[in-house]
């Protein structure tokens, strides 16, 4: 007798949980009847999505940035001319939410469901960096920006008093521009789920991520229980725009930028143009508890969870973007 026709049912399922990768269970699955009719009641998943194809270029143009970049409200509207040439838009990924749907149909218990995606979503010039994590329920409810434009440990001047206006204005363009394409990431994997998220109303938690560890979204009960309620209201009809554009569409956002020209972390590592953004739904906005969410947003990531702090003591300068 194999030693797994004297575990429990219960147990097995268990097991089968620890394992969680979708394309193993899979395989589980063809073991046996018994594990055939198990596997389907996994609550733990990993999905890892192997093939994402990015758009056509006439799909994400320069001109959707530039038009965003234009709803920026005062100061800064009258030092356009200063602005550097933007970076790449955001590559977000061209795969029907239909693909991931499929592959979860037999899966009948999920409650935990963990989504790695192969490769990043945000083009940048040789040397930046940008991390990201977001919250989604219906539609975007926050999300955290850290970039920078180079790291050395080499240090350059810096002030520790800030910067002024004219200073914060110089490179401006560009770093909005980092925030508008986490933004378009964001909102093209939330696309992404939105049938798997349907389809299955007993999960509990969703987290997306690409595997260099770029982006992250995450739905949780609350978030979910929002997107049902607005899926049963409008009978589970999509926008068209939606579907045009394939991603969520992004609601006008506040934003509360901090930056610093040069950032030399504890570490010896010196950031150039680092910036941290905290975005939020303009709609009953609220800056109270950002320091936590974009403390806990990068936790355990010891540069940019320590850049993260140091930008904190910067000063805030808040944009607006309309929804997009």
């Amino acid at each position: 007798m194999d030693v797994f026709d004297g575990l429990p049912d219960a147990i097995v399922v268990d097991i089968l949980n620890k394992v969680g990768d979708v394309k193993t269970l899979h395989r589980c699955s063809t073991l046996s009847k018994r594990f055939n009719s198990l596997v389907p009641q996994s609550e733990s998943l990993l999905l890892r999505l192997d093939q994402v194809a990015t758009t056509d270029t006439e799909s994400r143009p320069d001109s959707l940035v530039s038009k965003i970049f234009q709803s920026l409200v005062k100061p800064f509207q009258g030092f356009l001319s200063l602005f550097s040439k933007p970076a790449k838009p955001t590559r977000y990924t061209n795969l029907s939410p239909i693909i991931p749907s499929k592959i979860l149909s037999r899966f009948d218990r999920i409650k935990n469901l963990e989504v790695e995606l192969p490769g990043t979503d945000v083009s940048l010039e040789k040397g930046a960096a940008v991390k990201w994590k977001a919250e989604f329920g219906k539609t975007l409810k926050t999300c955290v920006v850290v970039a920078f434009r180079s790291a050395s440990t080499v240090s350059s001047s810096s002030s520790l008093d800030g910067e002024s206006d004219a200073e914060f204005v110089i490179g401006l363009k560009t770093r909005v521009v980092w925030t508008i394409s986490a933004l378009m990431a964001a909102s093209s994997r939330h696309f992404l789920m939105s049938e798997v998220v349907k389809e299955h109303k007993e999960m509990e938690s969703l987290v997306m991520h690409d595997v260099g560890g770029e982006g992250t979204v995450v739905m949780g009960s609350e978030g979910l229980g929002e997107f049902w309620k607005m899926e049963e209201a409008r009978g589970g009809e999509a926008e068209e725009r939606v579907m045009k554009n394939r991603r969520s569409v992004v609601p006008n956002v506040r934003m509360s930028m901090r930056h610093a020209p040069s950032l030399k972390l504890k570490s010896g590592i010196t950031l150039e143009s680092a910036t941290l953004v905290i975005v939020r739904p303009s709609e009953e906005y609220s800056d109270v508890g950002d320091d936590v969410l974009a403390t806990e947003a990068f936790a355990g990531n010891c540069m940019y969870g320590e850049a993260v702090v140091a930008l904190l003591e910067r000063k805030k300068n808040t944009l607006e973007i309309n929804s997009f």
